[in-house]
């Protein structure tokens, strides 16, 4: 079969990069095509050449790209891709709008929705100072014509696939279609499990509003007798800095190495943001460090809590300082039923040889139920990665004691 393989955006290495690049050792046959492509590290492309659009010689294409979105949807559908067999998009915001004919066979792993455009949208107009004027009501004509497009652009689509059970259930209320999901890869093998902790905690991220470093600073700023260390860079770098006080230290962007070493020496990992899935915390697993994280999003599929069987972290229930700090008061009252080797065997559930051969046998699947003229996925067929169930004891709200357990593998 020939093969096209369709990405957002090639501009910085991250998460759906990592996912790009295990989908091209899956098809190292196949064809790129990305909006942009400005990405300094080539490893994920295994030295492939990337078919761009035109946005690509546009005015300030390299550091503004995202300002060219509306035009986005008009990009993807230029690439022609009529000679080819089987497409794979690997879409967080238009790749899976690409034309395809009806010979022709679409997959679509998704990372995330456009939640910009959906659920978030408020709360990205009030971040971006667009609630009244006439700059918030063009922004809001424009999202508007992105979640027609949006939703639109799935019916070209044989099958879905979500990265977490939190976007296949986006997925159902947004396009009203069913997903399989597969975890996207931990590269379980680069980070070295250490057994020995240091007397610090540890917190690393992109500094914008939504992952809530802010809200980890608060905490530990009431909390001086414990030290946190923050690594990342990003808009909210100058109020992060500002806020922090004795005990926290911000580090700002740290290299690879320096960032594996600080995985593998901190007491635990904390994580306060509601994301998708949310790699980082793994990786911190397969260093044997423990998670302190918010139950929601996919932190719920990636954390065992403590009183299920070979814990690896416990939750807060809130976004709050309280919340955070009682988590953390659990956690050092609970740390004993928490091993560093039930954290690495944890993460490498989620490795990269996983990821492959669960998104080969989609693939395959996908193909043969296509061929023989039947929907790629049947009438109310559901995700299949398995959340665990909270109780309120598992959030802190009862006592210390361990619940039985109640993860569904």
């Amino acid at each position: 079969m020939k093969v096209a393989i369709v990405h957002d955006w090639l501009v910085a290495p991250g998460g759906a990069e990592k996912v790009l690049g295990q989908i091209i050792e899956c098809f190292p046959d196949a064809d790129v095509f990305s909006v942009v492509d400005f990405l300094e590290d080539r490893t994920p492309l295994a030295g492939k050449p990337v078919t761009t659009s035109f946005i690509q010689r546009l005015p300030f294409a390299r550091t503004r790209y995202r300002a060219y979105l509306p035009l986005m949807p008009l990009a993807v559908e230029r690439f022609d891709l009529s000679s080819y067999d089987l497409i794979i998009s690997s879409s967080c915001a238009v790749a899976k709008g690409v034309l395809v004919g009806p010979h022709q066979t679409h997959i679509s792993y998704v990372h995330s929705l456009m939640r910009y455009a959906w659920d978030l949208q408020h709360q990205y107009l009030r971040e971006a100072n667009l609630l009244r004027g006439p700059k918030s009501w063009a922004a809001r004509v424009l999202l508007h014509y992105l979640r027609g497009w949006d939703a639109q652009s799935t019916n070209g689509v044989d099958r879905l696939i979500a990265n977490s059970q939190s976007v296949a259930r986006r997925m159902l209320k947004t396009y009203r279609r069913d997903a399989a999901v597969i975890p996207p890869p931990v590269d379980v093998n680069e980070f070295e499990l250490r057994a020995e902790k240091d007397d610090f905690y540890l917190t690393v991220s992109r500094m914008v509003a939504h992952q809530r470093i802010d809200l980890i600073v608060e905490t530990f700023n009431a909390t001086p007798q414990r030290k946190l260390i923050v690594i990342g860079d990003g808009p909210q770098m100058a109020s992060i800095r500002a806020k922090a006080g004795p005990n926290v230290t911000v580090l700002g962007y740290q290299p690879s190495g320096v960032l594996k070493d600080y995985l593998a020496r901190a007491r635990a990992f904390v994580f306060a943001a509601e994301e998708d899935f949310g790699i980082v915390p793994l990786e911190a697993q397969a260093c044997g460090t423990p998670v302190i994280a918010f139950a929601k999003g996919g932190a719920l599929e990636t954390v065992v809590p403590v009183g299920d069987p070979h814990p690896t972290g416990v939750f807060f229930a809130r976004q709050t300082a309280v919340s955070v700090l009682d988590a953390i008061d659990r956690f050092e009252r609970l740390s004993s039923y928490i091993t560093p080797a039930a954290c690495r065997a944890n993460a490498e559930r989620f490795s990269a040889q996983v990821f492959r051969r669960a998104f080969m046998a989609e693939v395959t699947r996908t193909i043969a139920a296509v061929a023989q003229g039947l929907p790629a996925t049947e009438p109310g067929e559901h995700a299949t990665w398995a959340a665990p169930d909270l109780t309120a004891r598992e959030l802190g709200i009862a006592s210390e004691t361990a619940p039985k357990s109640r993860w569904r593998q």
